[in-house]
């Protein structure tokens, strides 16, 4: 009976094992689906917790039945940020965005290429999985700095020498960030560019486009350096956190030969390379290291990602992207012929940017700047606060009378000409050839020079040692010295405004730079107007001044001509540096015959007097009969000088201090004796002011 029952069971699975296999077959692909779903969430969910580079997890694997162990692969193992600064803005720089890499759990390291050795240490970085920025500045006529000087020189022998191979750098991922200022033509981020050409020839890959930051506001693309360097940096961190997440591409879109179709306007930034021997020589090839993002891709659909480049091919190619070029600037044009000459007019007007910057508003007005509308500013002189407390003024005193407690130091015009290797504004003034900044009205400027002016004199009120008739005094300025920073000429409406200050009987002390001849011809009366005389020799005054237009020894030379044809009032304001310029005096002399500068020569010598003072109320008398006789009445120097004062003689009791105040010494203690106080003798205009 029970070997029945058993015989009786096996029939019946076997009768119904149709039903057993598709329930066996249903489990087993019930699990797999429960297999292949946890996988795949556990696989997101590691994604999400963070950057895969910032650490190394591990992940399981099933091979032949058996649970294994792998690491997982860290695609950016940290930042390496380079920077070659004169000014410091490259480093400011440099901190700043290792703070930004800092937040996304990257290590990042901010290195100075003065204390770099390239020939020890770059190749490593081929093998770090590090990525590589280098922030560089360009200097005086297209040179690296001077912490930049040997890495670069190491850099570019690297790149022309065939002993280290054109993959010597290969696997080293970069990206390049230049410093420059667009108004030096010539050599616009020229360095910049040299290090992202000479890693390239290396076989070193761009994560992104070389980008450059322009110092003139009027260029830039951004408004300001500043502006253009944190547009950089987002791309730069986006770019950065793609990698990271092992995209080898720079967006995530579908993208075909190079050029993007995601969402948002996002540029194709190749890091492949394309080698060959000759294309370095070509001159033409050069702009392959210039092109924007979109000329790259032209260029990649006419010969290929990862072709190479013969040299007899190089020339159609760049034919290509030329047209291509040409096509998108007749797309861009035809989109606007739609405006009307007169709606161009204010579009074009309406480009024109501010001069002062944000970031440069913020630094001036942290020293001090009283800043009026979008290009001027007024300050308070420190011997106009020495005067009001009865404690002496500057030289101008002894030498031409001014009261120093009623002078405003101001300009029309923060922007220059030169980059002066002694300029203690540090280079953060914008600098140009001409004006190309939106302009505000004189009339406006004058106005709120003055109210500024005012509004500093009235904090000294009640202050001690403030004398109160001089505080009276004080809040009628009586003389503007144009000096502040800058150069003053360069304003268009420099003449209204002069004209305005005489009209407020304000006597007016222009100094400019000597880069500006045909501006100083044009200039009208003014009460004395000075040249600084930096240099007396070409070299030295290009080593010195760092001056931005090509011709400006001769520029320098025309300007010093036309200060001699003046009939003013004119004066040298030398500018002496140790180890300089202090021993080229014959040079000297001979510019100071080319000007013929009054308070060089002896001219101010009447009857065995010196005549060095100014009659202000004559002069202001002098230019109002100019005016009414539309310039047909002219005058000089001699019409309106005054007898100086025996106090302020060579040679005098007082040695030229004057006698209504009292003299400090440098630890602010009162001077007994007039003897104790130093001579005032020497005017020379040092760096300090």
């Amino acid at each position: 009976m029970d070997t029945w029952n058993f015989y009786t069971c096996l029939v019946s699975l076997w009768l119904h094992r149709f039903y057993i296999y598709s329930a066996v077959a249903f489990g087993i692909s019930i699990w797999i689906v429960i297999q292949f779903t946890t996988t795949k969430t556990k696989k997101k969910g590691e994604k999400s917790n963070g950057n895969p580079a910032s650490f190394e997890g591990i992940e399981d694997k099933v091979v032949n039945g058996y649970a294994t162990l792998q690491a997982k692969e860290v695609y950016v193992a940290g930042v390496k940020i380079f920077y070659g600064s004169q000014t410091g803005t490259a480093k400011r720089f440099a901190k700043g965005l290792a703070e930004a890499v800092i937040s996304l759990s990257l290590p990042v390291e901010v290195i100075s290429m003065g204390d770099y050795d390239p020939d020890d240490c770059l190749s490593e970085e081929t093998t770090s999985r590090n990525i590589c920025v280098f922030l560089v500045a360009t200097y005086t006529d297209g040179q690296p700095t001077e912490s930049a000087v040997w890495f670069c020189k190491w850099l570019e022998e690297a790149a022309n020498d065939f002993r280290f191979g054109k993959t010597y750098l290969k696997g080293l991922r970069y990206a390049v960030f230049g410093l420059g200022n667009s108004v030096y033509v010539d050599h616009y981020n020229t360095v910049g560019r040299n290090i992202d050409r000479w890693l390239w020839m290396l076989s070193a890959s761009r994560i992104m486009t070389r980008a450059e930051g322009d110092c003139n506001v009027a260029q830039s693309k951004h408004g300001s350096i500043e502006a253009d360097f944190e547009a950089w940096k987002a791309k730069f961190l986006s770019r950065l956190q793609a990698l990271c997440r092992g995209e080898k591409k720079p967006c995530s879109g579908k993208c075909k030969k190079g050029k993007c179709k995601s969402l948002g306007k996002q540029s194709k930034e190749s890091s492949d390379h394309e080698h060959g021997a000759s294309e370095y020589e070509n001159t033409e090839a050069e702009e392959l290291f210039e092109t924007s993002s979109d000329e790259e891709a032209d260029g990649e659909e006419a010969g290929g990602t990862n072709s190479v480049i013969d040299v007899e091919d190089l020339g159609s190619i760049m034919s290509h992207m030329k047209k291509a070029k040409r096509e998108r600037e007749l797309a861009e044009g035809d989109t606007g012929t739609s405006l009307t000459h007169k709606n161009a007019g204010r579009k074009e007007e309406g480009e024109k940017r501010e001069m002062i910057t944000p970031a440069l508003r913020e630094a001036l007005t942290k020293q001090g700047y009283k800043l009026i509308g979008s290009h001027s500013g007024v300050k308070l002189c420190r011997w106009t606060k020495s005067m009001l407390r009865g404690r002496g003024g500057c030289y101008k005193h002894t030498f031409y009378g001014i009261e120093s407690h009623r002078c405003m130091e101001a300009t029309p015009s923060l922007a220059c000409a030169n980059k002066c290797v002694f300029c203690w504004r540090h280079h953060t003034n914008p600098v140009g050839t001409e004006w190309r900044w939106k302009m505000d009205q004189p009339e406006m400027i004058l106005q709120e020079a003055i109210e500024n002016h005012q509004n500093m004199i009235k904090q000294f009120k009640g202050v001690s040692g403030v004398k109160a008739d001089r505080f009276e005094e004080a809040m009628t300025a009586k003389h503007c010295a144009l000096s502040l920073v800058g150069e003053p000429i360069m304003y268009p409406e420099i003449n209204q405004f002069v004209k305005l200050l005489h009209q407020h009987s304000i006597s007016s002390f222009l100094v400019t730079n000597a880069q500006f001849p045909d501006e100083i011809r044009n200039l009208g009366p003014v009460t004395q107007l000075y040249v600084s005389v930096d240099a007396s020799t070409k070299e030295s005054l290009k080593r010195i001044d760092r001056p931005l237009f090509k011709d400006f020894w001769q520029r320098f030379l025309d300007s010093l001509k036309a200060l001699s044809e003046k009939q003013q009032r004119t004066v040298y304001r030398l500018t002496l540096v140790k180890a300089w310029n202090v021993d080229e005096l014959k040079a000297y002399a001979d510019l100071i015959s080319l000007g013929e500068p009054d308070f060089i020569e002896v001219k101010f010598k009447i009857n065995g007097e010196w005549w060095t003072w100014i009659n202000y109320d004559r002069f202001q008398e002098l230019v109002r009969e100019h005016e009414r006789s539309s310039g047909s009445k002219t005058f000089t120097a001699a019409d309106y000088a005054a007898r100086t004062p025996h106090w302020a003689l060579f040679g005098s009791r007082e040695r030229g201090f004057d006698p209504l105040d009292s003299p400090m010494t440098w630890k602010g203690s009162v001077c007994k004796h007039p003897g104790q106080t130093p001579d005032v003798w020497l005017c020379l205009q040092l760096p300090n002011g």
